[in-house]
């Protein structure tokens, strides 16, 4: 990478802190983390999809394809990108940036031991029953009825103020 360009995503990532998030679908149910694992985490005792930061340099395709294969062990083969998500005020350091995938076709085998918690299949009519952020379960929601959509999630620390639904287009 070009001096300039690490310069410029230095200072992009001092406002925005972009990174992923994907919900893998097999069979009616989704892949889905419990965060019990790493240490300060930010998410610790939710249940989430699998994601993460993105590397400098790195687009969100990549760093989704990369985030799945280093925390499940499996290969995303087409994953989709159902939504651009901002979250100001989420941490006290940077407003996050996410971009939101589905995927269903991947290969490989699940790890028994991933880093940032418990990995499990869960029924997609169950999720309702695990520990999940109030903000996450808008975006789910929204994942049954629009094939993308664009969304600002307002928190203070760790509690959510609003949300608005800024653009969407039907499935």
């Amino acid at each position: 990478m070009q001096g300039g360009s690490r310069r410029l995503y230095s200072l992009i990532t001092l406002m925005w802190l972009p990174s992923t998030l994907c919900y893998i679908e097999d069979d009616g149910q989704y892949l889905m983390l419990h965060r019990n694992k790493k240490e300060k985490d930010i998410h610790e005792g939710y249940w989430t999809g699998v994601g993460g930061k993105s590397l400098a340099g790195e687009s969100p395709h990549d760093c989704v394809k990369r985030e799945v294969l280093e925390e499940t062990g499996l290969v995303l083969a087409n994953p989709k990108l159902r939504g651009v998500l901002t979250f100001p005020g989420f941490s006290d350091t940077q407003d996050w940036l996410v971009f939101l995938y589905t995927a269903t076709e991947f290969s490989g085998e699940l790890i028994s031991e991933c880093p940032e918690g418990e990995l499990a299949w869960v029924p997609i009519a169950n999720l309702d029953d695990l520990s999940i952020r109030k903000g996450d379960k808008v975006f789910l929601s929204w994942l049954k009825e629009y094939a993308f959509f664009t969304a600002r999630f307002d928190y203070q620390g760790q509690k959510m103020l609003s949300y608005q639904l800024q653009e969407a287009v039907k499935a």
